[in-house]
């Protein structure tokens, strides 16, 4: 099963991603991790978007693509992947189709998260004081806000029209929110 996790950052993405990762045996596509990964192992393309993602800017699709490719026979070998942070727009989702078919695959579900703008804030403000991710800092985050109403949430639209989005509320603890994925899921 490839399954993409949907919604504004700081909706639990990350944290709904490593549960299903245990409880499916998934592998989890995280390009926001990824990107982290090179940024402090300070490698070239760490170093070439560092201050991309820093003024809450989103990396040219060629760079996140091939992040996903290199990874894609990772995942066939688990049985499927959770793709959190990608695909971030149409161009994206699209290039995402194409090459999974090339490989007899495709996404088979989207769950997309719902919860509120103000206690996104709440959670972003908490991330940065707890965590310093400078992507997280509270005036970067509405950038970044700004940026998926803008350019992400379009994608909705797009995978309702092919049948695999499900809405799930995703205000709550993590327990119940998993409880809604699981279901959603079924």
């Amino acid at each position: 099963m490839n399954l993409i996790l949907f919604g504004p950052p700081a909706a639990g993405k990350g944290t709904q991603a490593k549960r299903l990762v245990v409880a499916r045996n998934m592998v989890q596509l995280s390009t926001g991790d990824m990107l982290r990964a090179a940024i402090a192992a300070e490698s070239e393309l760490g170093l070439k978007v560092k201050d991309i993602l820093a003024s809450g800017g989103y990396v040219a699709d060629e760079i996140v693509i091939a992040l996903i490719r290199e990874r894609l026979p990772e995942a066939e070998a688990a049985g499927g992947a959770i793709f959190d942070g990608f695909p971030r727009t149409v161009a994206q989702a699209e290039a995402l189709d194409a090459m999974l078919a090339e490989r007899g695959s495709q996404i088979d579900k989207v769950v997309r998260l719902n919860v509120d703008e103000a206690a996104l804030i709440d959670r972003i403000e908490t991330r940065f004081a707890e965590q310093g991710r400078s992507d997280d800092n509270p005036e970067v985050y509405k950038e970044r806000l700004a940026k998926y109403n803008a350019e992400t949430a379009p994608l909705l639209p797009f995978y309702a029209a092919q049948g695999k989005l499900a809405e799930v509320e995703g205000m709550g603890s993590m327990e119940e929110v998993a409880a809604r994925i699981e279901a959603a899921l079924a």
